[in-house]
Parts: C-alpha cells; sequence; structure tokens
C-alpha cells in the first residue's frame, strides 16, 4: 500500500515551487489563487526570498502547504490508500484525501500561522532537540520540572525527540538532558513553544475557523498527529486537528501503525526529504521517496 507524506515546519527552502510554477499551469493558476486568497504575493517570498523571509511563521506555513499541495494536485498517478502530515502537514494531508478543500484549507492555515505568532508574542518560549535518549527519560525529566512548562513535543523517531515549553523551562531541561546521557540537546530556531499547553490562545482561535469550515468524507484514512491510527470519522478528524496545536506530534507512532496496516511504500510530498529520513530510522524496511 502507499502512503503520502507531508512535511512540517523546517522543510521550507528560497526559491521553493518555483520550478513548479513555471513548468505547470495547473499550478500556476493555483498558486496565483492563494496569493489572491491571502492578499499579498506569497510566490514572490517563495521564489526570491532570503531564509529569513521565509522563516517567518505567517509565511512558511502557508509557503509548505502551497508546495505539497499543488505538487500533489499536479503530479499523475496520484492515488494514495493513505496519508498522513508532520504538524502543518496535517492540513496538506486533508487536502489530498479529499476532506479539505484547496481555499479552505489555505484560509485554516494562514489563521493557524496568525495565531501562533500572537500565542509566540504572548508567551516568549522554545522547543529543543534532544537526540540519543530513550522517550520515557525525555518525558521523565519534563515532568519533573515542576516551575516552568516543558513537555515533549515530536515524537520524530527512536532517538529523535523535541521538547517544547518556557525559555527558562527549555534551558533547564537541555541541562538535565545531558547530564542524563543525551548525545545533543540543541535548542532550534522556532518562534515559540508548538505543541505545548502555551498554545492555548491559537488552540482556541483555530477552533472557532475549523467549526466554520466545510469537512468532507475522506477518499482514505489519515493517521493523525494525535491520535496516531487511521481516521476516516469526519468529527474526529476535526476533533483532532484542533488538539494538535497543543498536543504532542506522534510521528514515530503514526508511521508505526501505517506499517502495521499494510503501507510498505512511503512518498513525500513537499519540499525537502525529513521525512523520508525519519521513515527509514523508524522502520527500515519501509521504502520512502519523492513525489
Amino acid at each position: 500500500m502507499t502512503a503520502y507524506v507531508f512535511p512540517g515546519q523546517g522543510s521550507q527552502f528560497p526559491g521553493m515551487g518555483k520550478e513548479l510554477y513555471e513548468s505547470s499551469s495547473e499550478a500556476k493558476a493555483l498558486f496565483e489563487k492563494a496569493n489572491e486568497i491571502l492578499g499579498f504575493r506569497i510566490t514572490d517570498i517563495m521564489f526570491e526570498g532570503s531564509e529569513e523571509d521565509l522563516k517567518q511563521t505567517k509565511v512558511t506555513q502557508p509557503a509548505i502547504f502551497l508546495h505539497s499541495v499543488i505538487l500533489a494536485k499536479v503530479s499523475e498517478n496520484f492515488k494514495p490508500d493513505m496519508v498522513a502530515g508532520h504538524s502543518l502537514g496535517e492540513f496538506s494531508a486533508l487536502v489530498a484525501n479529499g476532506v479539505l478543500a484547496f481555499e479552505d484549507a489555505l484560509r485554516l492555515v494562514y489563521q493557524r500561522a496568525l495565531a501562533m505568532q500572537k500565542a509566540c508574542e504572548i508567551n516568549p518560549s522554545t522547543m529543543a532537540a534532544i537526540l540519543g535518549l530513550e522517550d520515557e527519560k525525555v518525558e521523565e525529566i519534563c515532568a519533573s520540572i515542576s516551575d516552568e512548562i516543558v513537555v515533549a513535543a515530536n515524537y520524530n523517531c527512536p532517538g529523535q525527540l523535541v521538547i517544547s515549553g518556557s525559555n527558562k523551562g527549555i534551558e533547564i531541561a537541555c541541562e538535565a538532558m545531558k547530564a542524563a546521557g543525551a548525545k545533543r540537546a540543541l535548542p532550534l530556531p522556532v518562534g515559540g513553544a508548538f505543541h505545548s499547553p502555551l498554545m492555548e490562545p491559537a488552540r482556541e482561535e483555530l477552533a472557532k475557523a475549523i467549526s466554520e469550515t466545510a469537512f468532507h468524507q475522506p477518499t482514505c484514512p489519515v493517521y493523525q498527529n494525535v491520535s496516531t491510527t487511521a481516521e476516516t470519522d469526519i468529527e474526529r478528524i476535526k476533533a483532532n486537528l484542533i488538539s494538535q496545536l497543543t498536543a504532542p506530534v506522534k510521528w514515530t507512532q503514526s508511521v508505526q501503525n501505517m506499517v502495521a496496516d499494510g503501507g510498505t511504500h512511503f512518498i513525500e510530498c513537499g519540499p525537502g526529504k525529513v521525512l523520508q529520513g525519519l521513515i527509514k530510522k523508524i522502520h527500515k524496511d519501509a521504502e520512502v521517496a519523492s513525489i
């Protein structure tokens, strides 16, 4: 069975989508429609902007979404048996399996990005990658820091977990992780503590936007970050999508469940190859490729 997987924030690069725009009239029309919906020319930033320009959450998220979804729409033989997306990528996955219309999903992604940026400004916070420690040990250290908010946020692959929380909390946690034997405890250049309780204001805003958006019956199951299992029920898909902002991204568990359910070929759809690398570490026999 073929699984299509969609990347999240961090996969962006200057020039992303330019070749797609220039080589396909269908892609060009979709990019131009996106410029119209967003009210600014995101294509100018994607094609000509610097890494710094692309780093702003309100640009990064719609840019990655557009690259992924348009790539899927113009690709021949796009017939997924299952889909999944890493964090933001879940919105791309839900367009790919027919749950969300392109325009509606783009509006949601932009609202999500603005809400997250706002939440970051309210609570200065950050994230850090912890390499070479057992998940349980990372969870235990996070739980032991009681005066600050620190949680396990992204279960990327065995031995690679991202933690999220207040600036002070992350600083304390990184020291404790190194002392416990972590190979690296690396603060990440992100705007705030994504997938943590500090994103609650953004979750509330997104919940309202999702309640006003039309969701349709999926053409294939989506393995969501929150539940990690095959979802086809629209109400559950909505609830998981809302919870995702303050809950961890369980990517390792999602891929394991896709493999258990018959997934053998994983095709990454979007900028970069981050997910292919993670999938190989989660299941070494999986076949991975880019669209």
